[in-house]
């Protein structure tokens, strides 16, 4: 009997496997404009809202040095009003139709997004076509949304506990090579910023042939195709032939740093330099990353915070980007924690992983949890627009939404432990230790 209902329980989990893989399905339909703009539409009449998300493929990575920020400070100037939509206008359009608007910079892309009633799509279109062609570049503009961005880097950087670790972190990781800041930029470089530059930035990079807009919703797929070609066929492009960017440098040898700041609590960082967000390894690095470091049950953890009580916090991700990116391991320690210890009791865990098995039930534990993730971020059309969006920009392969999952599902052990060996060594390696105090040493 037992025998038995163990096998009704089987059927019934491959059927519920299938039926999500049906469910999750995503339709959609994509062309090219004539001005190098690509479209993409995807049609959910569930609801009866709709979603325009605009990605522009530009960066912090495509700053020049000496002018990091822009990317970030563009994001604000988006709203500072177009030829047709007056200073902050934008919110207010939204917001009116009851709905939501929002950007986001990070190294590769600076995205626009906004959620409305689906009888306002055409509002929508026409405020992202105003801005995307006649945004107001002014020296008031400018001056105005510097001294946000400034005010934004104080608040959630330079006076926030351990808020200069990723800047301090990439500054060594990638010396002289792409993604060697972060996308808030150095106040230097704010404050020595200049109007013509800014509008040369945005005459470059905020164009139809540099850019991705995905419409998600409740939409007619004419219908829509016909007000997306209405809004933005007559957009000129800027052919602007993007830089080249080097290959990411591997093994350049470990750097070790303490930096004092105002914190409580001693911290460590770890960051291991990955490829690119493209390479065939980062299914695999992704997956290790939770392993050692997701949650409770994880390695690092376990080891450090439940059995030797050395940390009060730990874990470790992977900050993928389009070129290369960094795995990164994190502790947070108690006042008498030792650091050095605390690194190699790290170490050693990370090193677990190249000579010793992963096994089954961890592996079977993060493959879960990224269908998991997965299936949920299908449940929007926000999350599908941004998902469309990514592939397309990234990858050139919109398809890979209805894909990609297989790519992970498919990872081995041994991919797993290959990837770790081959990157996670201490020669690829950048070890930050924040201490209580007010020097600050910095190589």
């Amino acid at each position: 009997m037992l025998k038995f209902l163990t096998i009704i329980i089987t059927i019934m989990l491959i059927s519920t496997a299938e039926m999500i893989s049906q469910s999750t399905e995503i339709e959609f339909r994509e062309f090219d404009l004539e001005n190098g703009l690509h479209v993409i539409l995807h049609k959910d009449n569930t609801n009866p809202i709709v979603s325009v998300d605009i990605w522009y493929h530009v960066g912090a990575k495509d700053e020049d040095p000496g002018r990091t920020g822009f990317a970030h400070l563009f994001e604000h100037m988006m709203f500072q009003g177009s030829a047709n939509v007056g200073k902050t206008e934008h919110f207010n359009y939204i917001q009116n139709a009851g709905g939501t608007v929002n950007g986001t910079t990070n190294q590769d892309r600076t995205n626009y997004f906004e959620t409305a009633p689906s009888n306002q799509l055409e509002l929508l279109l026409w405020l992202e076509s105003d801005r995307m062609s006649t945004l107001q570049v002014t020296q008031e503009n400018f001056d105005n949304q510097r001294e946000v961005v400034k005010e934004e880097k104080r608040q959630r950087y330079d006076n926030v506990p351990y808020g200069s670790r990723w800047g301090e972190m990439m500054k060594r990781l990638f010396k002289g090579q792409t993604y060697e800041w972060i996308p808030i930029g150095s106040m230097e470089d704010l404050n020595s910023a200049d109007l013509n530059y800014a509008q040369e930035f945005y005459r470059k990079y905020y164009s139809p042939d540099n850019a991705v807009v995905v419409v998600s919703g409740d939409i007619d797929y004419d219908i829509a195709e016909v007000l997306v070609k209405k809004y933005f066929s007559a957009l000129k492009p800027a052919n602007t032939i993007k830089k080249k960017y080097p290959e990411v440098i591997f093994n350049q040898g470990e750097v070790r740093d303490v930096i004092y700041d105002n914190v409580q609590l001693p911290a460590v960082y770890i960051g291991y330099k990955i490829p690119g967000t493209t390479d065939k390894d980062i299914q695999a690095l992704e997956m290790l990353s939770m392993i050692l470091g997701d949650g409770r049950s994880s390695r690092i953890y376990k080891d450090i915070v439940y059995d030797k009580k050395t940390a009060k916090s730990a874990g470790s991700f992977i900050w993928d980007n389009e070129v290369g990116g960094m795995f990164v391991v994190y502790a947070t320690g108690f006042k008498n924690t030792n650091t050095d210890s605390l690194i190699n009791d790290i170490t050693q865990i990370v090193n677990s992983v190249c000579s010793e098995q992963v096994n089954d039930i961890e592996l079977e534990k993060v493959k879960n949890s990224i269908e998991n993730d997965y299936i949920n971020r299908m449940q929007t059309i926000l999350g599908k627009a941004d998902m469309l969006a990514n592939y397309w920009t990234f990858h050139k392969n919109t398809g890979l939404i209805n894909t990609s999952i297989n790519d992970y599902l498919a990872v081995t052990k041994e991919d797993i432990i290959n990837a770790a060996i081959k990157y996670l060594n201490t020669n690829n390696r950048v070890v930050l230790t924040y201490l209580p105090g007010s020097e600050k040493k910095i190589n």
